[in-house]
């Protein structure tokens, strides 16, 4: 019988216990990926969401710009991808951050966070919505 090259290119888990897993995506390079998330937020944020996104991930990429770590260099782009992605369907409004996530966070990280979660508020405090209550 001749191996068809189609066959052998193809994965699966036969007989094993775990699931199969997709292929991974493949990382965009920092520039383009930059780019990207810049366009996104061009394209499905307002005007006051933009200007602060826009600050954030210029601030992120200039911070992360030394590294050397090629943990942290894969882990930094895949997760501004996911945030790319899910910014492009929608997916992002109303959504929650995963406890994993918050549970892997540095202390720095953590404040950065607590710091946009103010920025946010504030700036819904001055357009006067209705919905938003001060956290006492």
């Amino acid at each position: 019988m001749r191996p068809c090259s189609r066959l052998l290119a193809m994965a699966t888990d036969a007989g094993t216990s775990r699931p199969f897993r997709p292929a991974p995506m493949a990382l965009l390079p920092p520039i383009p990926l930059y780019r990207r998330l810049l366009r996104s937020h061009r394209k499905n944020l307002d005007v006051e969401q933009r200007i602060l996104g826009d600050k954030y991930v210029k601030a992120e990429f200039r911070a992360h710009r030394d590294i050397d770590n090629p943990v942290q260099i894969i882990g930094f782009l895949t997760e501004w991808q996911f945030y790319a992605q899910a910014l492009e369907g929608d997916s992002w409004k109303d959504a929650k951050m995963d406890r994993t996530k918050i549970d892997k966070m540095s202390d720095q990280q953590i404040g950065q966070m607590y710091e946009l979660m103010q920025a946010i508020r504030k700036q819904e405090l001055e357009d006067g919505d209705p919905e938003w209550k001060p956290q006492q």
